[in-house]
């Protein structure tokens, strides 16, 4: 006997939902008087909800993690074969889809050599702190600090908090580990220095953190390739090849947190590929396996894998970790189908273009609506920031960014997202990231939306 999902009594499913299931990021004070939104069903780009409403989505699941869309019936099959097989075993032993899959990956990661599973972004990021931690204790307790930047986010365990560069998302749940420092956001929008090469003066001001922390105490940089929730923010000219001197100079190994941009999001299989630098880690998650199975992965160089491979007889010498559903075989099968689709669909080279059209689309609006500030991004993950003076760049109200994600969604049937909970005063960046499938239409009815919203709220 299996178990039967199909009902026609959705409204129980919902009650169901509205008793017993705790959403994410969520005030369940309004779900008394309002029904929680369920979904049952999703095709492409499109999802169906348990009331029959249709939309578009343009946030990949919500959270930037459906790459290749809803409904691949062969990741799905080849989840089920596996699982059939050998669904797991602990990663103290191998399997057949975790070495096949590390060996795919990296081949796409030049430089790049060692892979360890496990099954959240927050988890991998923790993986590479416990490591610079345990490296710095064999190495006499020096560089056991961590950089993180402001506007950045890592994760939402305890450990990771301490490197989130929103003081909101990290509000209420200190105090936090020692040793985490930040250093300042390189948003040139919302610049602090007045100067012509800002990107280089951005990267400086990371060396000034350094040098006033002492770099026999910093052991790890950790920055997102382009700031994800912190507003979309892609690094200017300069930065990325003068934050490689800087670690290099400084013997400071170099973190890439790839959650969400990992997997082509930015049209390259990884974001630090636009900028020509080589990191020690890479870390990834979302768009792994588009969300068909939970996997995250840590990626390190053989450097750094070097460093943990020594006499066997000295028991504290190996990563003494582990992460239980690591183990699972439904990831690395299900990415490696993931990875299949793109390559076979070119789904790298539609990111690119689809990319390009909607920042031109996205761009158009700022001659139609004084709200639109900046816009902003790399393939397909685009960001618009909402202001409520060009001149000044006072930041729109995050209660009227949230009315036009809500106008979106309701009037027009389009799921957009925005930094939300997330940066006092400047919760104003609407967020785009719709599936590496997206045609010019999906695009064009996106940015529409998005029009028409900001006429009704903005005017």
């Amino acid at each position: 006997m299996t178990i039967n999902l199909q009902t026609n009594d959705m409204g129980k499913v919902i009650e169901a939902d509205r008793a017993h299931v705790w959403h994410h990021l969520s005030q369940h004070k309004v779900y008394e008087t309002v029904d929680p939104r369920v979904y049952i069903e999703g095709r492409g780009m499109r999802l169906w909800d348990a009331k029959g409403n249709e939309y578009l989505d343009a946030v990949s699941g919500g959270v930037w993690t459906v790459n290749v869309g809803y409904g691949r019936e062969s990741i799905a099959n080849a989840v089920r074969d596996q699982l059939v097989k050998l669904n797991y075993f602990a990663g103290a032993a191998g399997t057949v889809p975790g070495a096949l899959f590390a060996e795919k990956l990296i081949s796409k990661m030049p430089g790049m050599s060692r892979v360890y599973y496990s099954n959240s972004g927050s988890e991998a990021n923790e993986k590479v702190y416990k490591m610079v931690r345990q490296i710095a204790h064999r190495n006499g307790g020096k560089k056991w600090k961590i950089l993180f930047r402001d506007r950045d986010y890592h994760g939402t365990t305890i450990g990771t908090l301490a490197t989130s560069g929103q003081p909101q998302r990290a509000a209420q749940y200190g105090p936090f580990p020692d040793g985490f420092v930040m250093v300042p956001h390189c948003l040139e929008y919302r610049k602090q220095w007045d100067v012509e090469n800002y990107g280089e003066r951005a990267a400086d001001a990371i060396e000034e953190v350094i040098l006033r922390e002492g770099p026999d105490t910093v052991g790890c940089l950790v920055l997102e390739p382009v700031t994800a929730g912190g507003g979309v923010i892609v690094p200017p000219k300069g930065y990325w090849e003068r934050v490689q001197e800087i670690c290099r100079k400084y013997d400071i190994l170099l973190h890439i947190d790839e959650v969400v941009c990992g997997i082509g999001r930015t049209g390259k299989w990884f974001g630090y590929q636009h900028f020509g630098i080589q990191p020690d880690f890479v870390t990834m998650a979302k768009g792994v396996a588009s969300g068909y199975a939970a996997i995250s992965c840590t990626v390190t160089t053989e450097r750094v894998f070097n460093m943990f491979k020594e006499d066997p007889t000295d028991t504290m010498s190996y990563f003494r970790d582990i992460s239980t559903f690591g183990g699972c075989t439904a990831g690395p099968v299900a990415a490696l189908e993931n990875m299949r689709i793109i390559e076979e669909e070119n789904l790298l080279e539609n990111t690119e273009k689809m990319g390009d059209y909607c920042l031109g689309k996205l761009s158009e609006l700022m001659g139609r609506h004084k709200v639109v500030g900046d816009v902003r991004g790399k393939g397909l993950f685009l960001g618009v920031e909402l202001v409520a003076d060009r001149i000044t760049k006072e930041p729109l109200p995050e209660k009227l960014v949230q009315a036009v994600v809500g106008e979106c969604l309701v009037k027009h049937g389009v799921i957009i997202g925005a930094t939300n909970r997330s940066l006092d005063g400047l919760n104003n960046t609407l967020c785009l990231s719709p599936a590496l499938i997206a045609t010019k239409d999906d695009i064009d009815r996106i940015v529409s939306a998005i029009d028409q919203a900001l006429t009704t709220i903005c005017g």
